[in-house]
Parts: structure tokens; sequence; C-alpha cells
């Protein structure tokens, strides 16, 4: 791909890559800390609500602070840029606008701000690389859609496990692998009871939100994860949430396996994740009859096989976004985006909920997300969890069970939600 010869050139032209981030949290910030370092690329603009994170970003990556500016008008904004100044602007909606930058980065995770950014790129053909994957699984098949449709680009960032995923499923399908499973390793077992308040200390600790932080606690983001890597490869969940045992480095080839072969899937190209303690690692278990293939394996890796186990100890997050942001700029190519609607990320009560209740975030006390295959998804007109942020129950909900349109209604004001309904037509036109 030669992509440092190509950010080479744009650094010896005085032209690197300007670059938008909407969101200056945790990752937002430290994507900009990241770009600082690499040669060809440079952080222009950032969108937060609160614009001192982002002055205080600016100035941790050694910004002169006369050349940063707090601005929320446009004109000015193209104007300062062109002056080679660094604009901080606590409306996210501008920066779609702004000519000056090649790519935005959405950094939210916030499903309406998201699905506004991503929509107002697609449109104005700028390219929009997506850290927030909530977005991506309520409305991401619609956006790809869109931005295939306009000849722009739409894309989730590598780093996190679906690019990451992706990257090794293009890899084993290309050695003639059939792929087996996709998964990830997560770093604590799931508290379906977490809010904010009960991990608010290791949050601060980590310098997180802990709204952020319960989200992983009570699985969400991990089923969030899971289903834009079925979104993108084609695989499915095996079963509701999927199964999580907890498996150590060298089961894992003898457990994300087909029942028949003594494992614990229905069948092959699932997609699911392990408690055990691979974690930040991410795997694929692939599959092969062939007895060439099998005798090279046997030679290279010592297995017997016809499962192999390809497994990469690490995904680094917000570190390796840049190489996303190079491969859609230089080369006008995706990481990973929605090609297939094969999962969906269900709303669940956290707790019991009463008629008439208005429903927190994500992350919150009021409900997690839960993945299933899309089919069994839309039989029970079940709630995507994009949608689910102040929405009104219906009905009472027991714990544990699904928001549906019988016993919940979302908030239909919100764009995600309005971008949600052209994700329904489409798919009901196909």
């Amino acid at each position: 791909m030669e992509l440092l010869r190509k950010l080479k050139q744009r650094e010896a032209n005085h032209d690197p890559i300007r670059i938008g981030i909407v969101g200056c949290g945790q990752m937002g910030s430290g994507l900009a800390h990241t770009i600082t370092n690499i040669r060809g690329m440079q952080v222009r603009a950032i969108a937060d609500i609160d614009p001192q994170k982002a002055v205080h970003t600016f100035l941790e990556m050694k910004v002169d602070k006369k050349d940063i500016y707090i601005t929320d008008h446009l004109n000015e904004s193209h104007d300062l840029l062109k002056k080679g100044k660094f604009v901080i602007t606590p409306d996210p909606s501008l920066l779609p606008r702004l000519e000056s930058l090649e790519v935005n980065i959405e950094a939210t995770g916030d499903p309406d701000t998201g699905a506004s950014i991503a929509y107002e790129s697609i449109l104005l053909n700028k390219p929009v690389i997506m850290i927030n994957v909530e977005t991506d699984v309520t409305i991401g098949y619609y956006l790809n859609h869109l931005a295939r449709e306009k000849g722009s680009l739409y894309t989730v960032a590598s780093g996190d496990e679906p690019g990451v995923l992706k990257t090794m499923h293009e890899q084993a399908v290309l050695m003639g692998f059939e792929v087996v499973c996709l998964g990830k390793g997560k770093n604590n077992t799931i508290d379906l009871a977490s809010t904010p308040e009960k991990y608010r200390e290791e949050a601060l600790s980590k310098g997180m939100n802990p709204r952020i932080l319960s989200s992983f606690k009570d699985g969400t983001k991990t089923m969030v994860e899971m289903a834009a890597v079925a979104n993108g490869t084609g695989l499915i969940p095996d079963v509701p949430g999927m199964h999580g045992p907890k498996a150590e480095l060298e089961e894992l080839v003898t457990t994300f396996i087909p029942q028949e072969d003594g494992g614990i899937f229905s069948g092959k190209g699932r997609v699911d994740y392990t408690t055990g303690d691979i974690a930040p690692g991410v795997f694929t278990i692939v599959y092969t009859g062939d007895p060439r293939m099998r005798k090279d394996m046997k030679f290279i890796t010592h297995k017997d096989g016809p499962y192999y186990l390809l497994f990469r100890p690490y995904h680094l997050c917000d570190l390796e976004t840049p190489q996303s942001i190079a491969e859609a700029v230089l080369l006008n190519e995706p990481t990973i985006t929605a090609e297939y609607m094969k999962a969906e990320v269900v709303a669940v009560a956290k707790r019991d909920l009463k008629k008439g209740q208005k429903v927190k975030e994500i992350g919150y006390e009021d409900f997690y997300g839960k993945i299933f295959a899309y089919p069994e998804a839309k039989q029970l007109q079940a709630i995507p969890i994009g949608i689910a942020e102040d929405g009104i129950v219906l009905r009472d909900i027991p714990k544990g069970a699904p928001f549906t349109k019988t016993n919940f209604k979302p908030d239909t004001g919100t764009f995600v939600y309005k971008m949600r309904q052209e994700q329904e037509k489409l798919l009901n036109d196909e």
C-alpha cells in the first residue's frame, strides 16, 4: 500500500492530511496525541461540548496557545484554518462543513451525534471514520449504502475489535481457509447490574467517563463490537448474547468450533468472546479439509487441524486509527463497513421498569445491550440500543426482557431514529 511513502510525500509538500475530531474524551484526545507523532498528518479542528477539553489537548500537543481559537462560526473557522490556526468548536455540525478538513473522526460514542456527523460528511463527500461503533450497529448498513451511492466513504476505524477482526477475516479467506469464528478476549465477566456510580472510582482512576466504563462492565460494548464484526463480515452470533465461555489461549481452538467436533457452536461462521486471560487479544478460528493445506500447516505450526487458531495478542484502539485515516484519504479504502445486516444489538431491561418511565443513556441503570441475530431481533420487533435513550416505557418491562415496539416507544425526534427508519425501508425493499 505504501502508506508511509505517500504520507512522507504529503509532509515534504507541506500538505499534511488535515483532520477533524468530534469528541475529545479518552479516545478522541488519545487519537489526537497519536496523530501528533505521525509525519504527514495533522489534527486541525476538534469539536466538543466542553471546549476546554480540546484546548487542554492542543496545549499538551505543544500547539502555541495564540494559534488556538474557539468559535462556532463557519466563515471564521474557514479563515482561521487557511491561516494555519487550530479550531475548537462546541458545535460538532461545523466540522463536516469545513472545506479545509479532509477527513473527520467521530469519537463521541453518542448514537445521535454520530448519525448526524456521518450523514452530513457523506453528503458533502468527506470521508468519515467512526470510533463511535454504537452509531454503526444502529444505522451503519444505511450509512454504508448511502456512502457508496454518493461516491463517498464511510468506515469504522481500525484499532477497535471490528476493524482488527475484519483484517484478520480477509487474511484468513485469502489464505484459503473457512472462517469458523471471529472472537475477542474480554478482561472481565459481565456485570448486568453495573452503573456509573458503582464503577465511578475505578473509572476516574483510569481517566474514563464512569458511564462509558459501566457500558464495558455490563457487556454492552462487547455486544456492539461483535455486532459490527458480524455486519462487516457476514458471520452471526450463535445464540442471543453469544456464549462468552472462559477459555485460555490453548483452549480456543477446541472451544469455538461446532458441537459435532466438541465445541460450543451449532455451525460455522460465528462471532463470540471469551473471558479468559487473552484480553486484549483477538482471534480467528479457521478450518480446512484440504490435505495439502493441512500438511503445510502441520509443517509450519506443528498442529494437526483441521481447525487452527490465528491469534493477535492485542488491539490498540485509537493508536491504530491513523491507519484507517491514511487508507481512507490516500487510497479511498474503508476498514470495515456494514455490508450485511446479520446482527442487532437490542436494548434489554437492566432492572424492572414501570410504565411511563423515561430511560437514560447507554451505561446507566435502565438497560444494557444484547446481541441477537438480525432475523430474530426483527421477529421480536426489538428496539435497537442506539435509539433507546430518552424513550418511554409503554408497559411494565421486567428485568431481563428486551425492549420491543409493544412495550417501549423511542424518542422519535432524534436524527438517529429518522435514519433508522430509512434503514428499515432500505432493508424492506431488498
